[in-house]
């Protein structure tokens, strides 16, 4: 196996750590990481020095970010978090957050990383009513800034973005995305729903799909199927009424939120490998 000069230092001490070697006594190391995805047993089984630099590198791109700002004249800030993959194909993906978070969401920042690894550019930002207060719901009537908001970051970057751009979004985040798509036909080039909030928990009867006959944008939604805004039933039919291509991920036993900390890693996984066959996908 051929490794960089970090992975290399990384592998050394690895094999340091694991050996015990060295002037001062040091225990093994013993890996508690599951041996396939979705083992959730506390097997004491060592992983190979090899899987950790592995999975090392990986945490490297993921945590390979700026802090992002673009504020053009006489449009609405963009503010964020920038991923840049060291091969990128120039593609970019643009990804906010839900009515009760922010760009930095547990879900979103694992997204980003597991989407940078693969190759794209990701762009995780806040919406304009989170940038005005940090805490709390936006407030009624701020929609149609908040897409003014997903506007300029398209806007932003196709500027930085030789390649396609994708726009994607948690929950309230997700909606005001699918929004501005069918308000704007040929804006994005995909669109990537995150526990889209078909209607409030409770309340079938209030869908929030008015908008939906009129996207023409490819879009693929990934749901929980314990979600309390929409069950996959209910996202099927929903989906009936988009005419442009869609495709439905159900992730088991998850919520709203989508990820936890048992299930981060797996989901992200599997997620991003979902979306970027979508994005390639033409049928």
């Amino acid at each position: 196996m051929t490794l960089s000069p970090l992975m290399s230092s990384l592998h050394d001490f690895c094999s340091y750590s694991v050996s015990g070697k060295g002037t001062a006594p040091v225990p093994p190391f013993r890996y508690l990481f599951p041996r396939q995805v979705g083992d959730t047993s506390d097997s004491e089984e060592p992983v190979r020095v090899e899987e950790m630099v592995a999975a090392l590198s990986t945490m490297a791109v993921a945590m390979d970010y700026r802090e992002f700002s673009d504020a053009p004249q006489n449009a609405v800030p963009v503010r964020g978090f920038l991923h840049s993959p060291t091969n990128s194909a120039g593609d970019c993906l643009i990804l906010t957050h839900g009515a009760g978070a922010n760009c930095d969401s547990p879900l979103l920042v694992a997204l980003a990383g597991a989407f940078c690894a693969s190759g794209l550019t990701v762009l995780r930002c806040d919406l304009p009513f989170r940038q005005l207060r940090p805490h709390g719901p936006p407030h009624r009537g701020s929609a149609e800034r908040d897409q003014q908001g997903l506007r300029a970051a398209i806007v932003s970057m196709r500027r930085h973005a030789s390649g396609r751009v994708f726009l994607g979004g948690h929950s309230y985040g997700g909606r005001q995305a699918s929004m501005l798509a069918a308000s704007e036909p040929g804006l994005v080039d995909r669109l990537f729903l995150l526990s889209y909030p078909l209607h409030p928990p409770q309340r079938p009867t209030e869908l929030r799909t008015a908008h939906f006959p009129s996207l023409q944008t490819p879009a693929m939604f990934v749901h929980g199927t314990r979600d309390g805004f929409g069950s996959i039933d209910e996202m099927v039919l929903a989906l009936e009424l988009i005419p442009a291509r869609t495709e439905l991920l159900p992730v088991t036993s998850a919520g709203h939120e989508l990820v936890t900390k048992r299930n981060r890693d797996e989901v992200s996984k599997a997620v991003t490998e979902a979306f970027r066959s979508f994005t390639f996908d033409t049928a």
